[in-house]
């Protein structure tokens, strides 16, 4: 039995990102988050975490952290994290319920993590924070994923 996979199944997916813990990640198969360029802490079936450092590009006109980009930045997250799930194939965000509850400014480190709160045959559910390095809160939301006909094999994965 793999420790991975209770199934015993091995999952070649998280094996790969597994091998990024500590690294930047920006090669991967998404450019937005590429552009972000977070930095992968930590990834295990149905749980991530990533740090990002707000810089001016991420901010709206009042200097803080656009809600456009912290939403990308845990959809991002969810999507990696559903990418090792263990899925043959392709699931998609059919939603993305977002609350903003505090300012990230220019130069603060910020954690996203995301965990699988309920897998199904068709749709996962996800749920994700955003983390000040001073514990405060500074948005939370929920996404589904919805498995789609494409395997991921197909697009050599």
């Amino acid at each position: 039995m793999n420790q991975n996979d209770p199934m015993g199944e091995p999952n070649s997916q998280l094996e790969q990102f597994k091998k990024l813990i500590g690294q930047k990640l920006d090669k991967t198969p998404s450019m937005a988050g590429n552009w972000l360029g977070g930095t992968l802490l930590e990834i295990e079936k149905g749980f991530i975490k990533v740090t990002y450092t707000v810089t001016s590009a991420m901010c709206n006109p009042a200097r803080i952290l656009h809600g456009g980009v912290a939403s990308l930045m845990m959809d991002d997250v969810i999507g990696i994290a559903n990418f090792v799930a263990g899925s043959e194939y392709l699931m998609t965000s059919i939603n993305l319920n977002v609350d903003f509850l505090s300012a990230a400014q220019i130069g603060e480190k910020l954690e996203v993590s995301a965990k699988l709160v309920r897998s199904g045959s068709n749709l996962n559910h996800w749920e994700a924070v955003i983390i000040k390095d001073s514990g405060k809160l500074v948005a939370k939301s929920s996404s589904n994923m919805i498995k789609t006909h494409i395997k991921l094999s197909e697009l050599g994965f």
